[in-house]
């Protein structure tokens, strides 16, 4: 239940705090950049249940009614609904008002002292969105912008304190709960480091997680193995792993949004909890960063890569003539099926306007960490890609999900959620076009699931004290720091130049090179970074080229990363000395560690690994 509080004009019921979503899901992935997280009515066309709370109003009396709502497709409304207050429906369709994220009143209505019931109504099952409801008692309109002023508001008005509470103190920070940070975390943890496990979101796992499920690929070491095991309902039995270590507290839907710093050092970072919005604050030693998209780095000044490097920077035969800012967009993944009797599908222009005439579902997510299906049969037979390279004719048809990619030219920092929702509308349009080409024989055609969380691409790299490149890879250079080894193709996605595709949601090459089909090193200068004295990293934005990322990226190479921080982060506590310092004074001592915890994978004591792997697209 939403109090009042007595000293502020109004009260703000933030709808992450609902007692019941009903049928809505929280969406906290893009609160950095609208201001807080938000319930979604994430239906796949079918409405949802009511999503409900109670709020205690004091003083009884006159209250005008403000909702914080975001009108996703303006000009079509997808994702209308409405509020009912104690059983009564007020007038105002929300989503409807050809707005991004704002503010609208939906009139002033009187309200008795004590608990009153809120519901939000879905209208359509297509995305609705509400972030806050404010009960404005004297007229105060909310703020809408998103900057420090209006978290400030925000909080007082939700009666939390301006200063982050004390997390405590720990050996090792680990922000990003993906495979790398579960290795990282569970590897520091089982060296008796104290170690805090920073995530955003409700589930660990990352790209891994039953939220998204892509499979591990990737070098297979053995703590991938362990952490990657899954329940009977997809999800990785990392957690409980983690829970069984007295040494590790993990923090679930926390998001960083400061780190704090004492010349070239982070010595905290604060996060807020998506439910609440209580802000906490970890003090730490060591900082591993492995949340994919350089957060820690990005908060704290550390020098970063982004984009595609030009050919002649570090001469890779994979880059551009010139350097540009293109990079591996978002995906997302879904799974059809037929249903035993004809399945309506509501009319979507909205998403026919992205789809076009497109009316191929192949590249579906089947279950959990098996992806690549087909989708219905007999799927329409539309026109795929064209690849730039012969050889790799043999893939026209073949169903891949990464297929389905978009925001390869746009800020993947602040269009999050602009590339997910052009993606939605993709997936509903062609989901549309397919079941009206053939109308008999896809009657029964439904969506089982949709993701509505993204799995990320690239964001920025750490620029550590080496960059590792194409050349580095694909020639095994003999590096006196080898460390680890990693596993995988060259998997370079190319997106089409804005405008210059019907079908700007499907790439338009994909490079896949399974090079020499073995195992390469990864030196530990990839590992820190080059002017942040206490940060290390783990999984796809160490320090590589764009190039050399579109191996490294994969999660089970991450995994191997963050086991080597981890050993690192140890090793630098027990010794007092930064990461550069252990390469520099006690590096045998560091490779020795990271092979007792990697189970001796791979032999680097006297040349570059030679394991075969196998290459797997995807």
């Amino acid at each position: 239940m939403t109090k009042s509080t007595g000293n502020t004009p109004g009260i703000l019921i933030e709808a992450e705090d609902f007692d019941s979503y009903g049928g809505w899901v929280l969406d906290s992935q893009f609160e950095m950049q609208m201001g807080s997280p938000y319930l979604l009515a994430h239906g796949l066309g079918r409405p949802v249940a009511d999503a409900t709370t109670q709020v205690n109003v004091d003083p009884a009396g006159e209250y005008e009614v403000w909702v914080r709502a975001k009108d996703w497709v303006p000009s079509w409304h997808p994702g209308r609904f409405m509020l009912s207050i104690n059983g009564r429906r007020l007038a105002t369709e929300f989503g409807a008002n050809d707005q991004d994220w704002s503010w609208q009143s939906a009139g002033k209505v009187l309200l008795p002292p004590g608990e009153v019931t809120l519901a939000l109504h879905d209208l359509t099952g297509f995305d609705g969105r509400c972030d806050a409801i404010f009960l404005s008692s004297d007229g105060t309109v909310p703020p809408n912008e998103v900057n420090s002023a209006s978290r400030a508001w925000r909080k007082a008005m939700r009666g939390l304190p301006n200063q982050p509470a004390d997390a405590g103190e720990y050996d090792v920070v680990v922000v990003g709960g993906g495979v790398s940070g579960c290795a990282a975390a569970l590897s520091a943890a089982r060296l008796g480091q104290r170690v805090a496990l920073i995530h955003d979101r409700p589930v660990l796992g990352g790209n891994a997680s039953k939220e998204i499920g892509l499979m591990p690929r990737g070098a297979q070491g053995k703590v991938l193995q362990e952490l990657s095991a899954r329940t009977p309902d997809g999800d990785l039995v990392a957690l409980s792993l983690l829970k069984a270590e007295p040494n590790a507290s993990v923090f679930l839907e926390h998001r960083i949004i400061a780190a704090l710093k004492e010349g070239n050092r982070i010595v905290s970072v604060d996060a807020v909890q998506a439910r609440g919005g209580q802000e906490l604050r970890f003090k730490g030693r060591m900082f591993i960063d492995t949340s994919g998209v350089a957060m820690l780095g990005v908060l704290a000044g550390a020098e970063t890569m982004f984009g595609r490097e030009a050919r002649s920077e570090f001469h890779e035969a994979y880059a551009p003539e010139e350097a540009d800012e293109m990079h591996h967009g978002n995906t997302l993944f879904f799974r059809t099926r037929m249903a035993e009797h004809p399945v309506p599908f509501a009319e979507v222009p909205w998403a026919v306007e992205v789809s076009k005439d497109y009316a191929n579902l192949s590249g579906q997510l089947m279950r959990t960490g098996a992806e690549n299906g087909a989708g219905p049969s007999a799927n329409p037979d539309t026109p795929e890609f064209q690849f730039s390279e012969p050889s790799q004719a043999w893939m026209m048809k073949f169903p891949a999900t990464h297929f389905w990619e978009y925001g390869q030219w746009l800020d993947p920092y602040t269009s999050g959620e602009l590339v997910r929702d052009y993606l939605m509308r993709a997936l509903y349009g062609t989901f549309s076009n397919v079941k009206r080409l053939e109308p008999e024989k896809y009657a029964n055609l439904e969506f089982e699931w949709m993701a509505f969380v993204a799995a990320q691409g690239e964001f920025r790299r750490y620029r550590g004290d080496y960059v590792l490149t194409e050349n580095d890879i694909r020639n095994h250079t003999p590096f006196n720091d080898l460390l680890i080894a990693n596993d995988g193709s060259f998997c370079i996605h190319c997106a089409w130049k804005p405008g210059k595709s019907e079908y700007d949601f499907r790439l338009k090459d994909w490079i896949f090179d399974g090079r020499d089909q073995q195992s390469y090193g990864i030196p530990f200068r990839c590992l820190y970074s080059v002017n942040i004295e206490n940060l290390l990293m783990a999984g796809k934005h160490i320090s590589v080229t764009h190039v050399a990322g579109s191996s490294t990226k994969l999660m089970g190479n991450g995994a191997q990363h963050g086991v080597a921080c981890a050993a690192a982060a140890f090793l630098c506590n027990q010794n007092n000395v930064t990461p550069r310092g252990l390469h520099e004074c006690r590096f045998p001592e560091l490779r020795a560690l990271v092979d007792e915890l990697t189970g001796h994978d791979h032999d680097l004591e006297s040349h570059p690994p030679k394991r075969k792997f196998v290459a797997v697209p995807g």
